[in-house]
């Protein structure tokens, strides 16, 4: 695949995701190409929506006999990238350590309270 390949499926991906967005609700292929009023082959949404379905960018529930996609929550996304490079360490200790050296002084705080959140939460389940 060439450069210029990639750089047009990704352009094709964000015009996706806009028109999903723009469609406010879960919408089919057909209307996502609807949607997009460009010269492209069914296949070529369907496998753009598959291919941004496994990176976890969209959802798709079933609709009779296809399905209805919508764009995935953002803080989802991003927060599933992070645990993809978290995962893609070779030391966790380290990569954590990192990141955060990487927090801004404002955002410490808030990471402890959330930590402390989550252990609470955990505490509780297991009861």
């Amino acid at each position: 695949m060439t450069a210029d390949q990639r750089r047009e499926r990704g352009d094709l991906e964000n015009e996706v995701l806009a028109a999903l967005g723009t469609a406010g609700r879960p919408v089919t292929a057909g209307e996502v190409l609807e949607l997009l009023e460009r010269d492209l082959a069914y296949t070529t949404v369907m496998t753009t929506l598959t291919r941004l379905h496994d990176k976890g960018a969209v959802t798709r529930e079933r609709v009779g006999r296809a399905y209805a996609y919508a764009a995935a929550d953002s803080a989802a996304v991003t927060a599933r990238r992070m645990r993809r490079v978290l995962e893609g360490g070779d030391d966790r200790t380290v990569v954590l350590a990192r990141f955060l050296d990487e927090l801004e002084p404002a955002d410490v705080p808030l990471l402890q309270r959330l930590l402390a959140e989550a252990e609470q939460a955990q505490q509780d389940g297991g009861q």
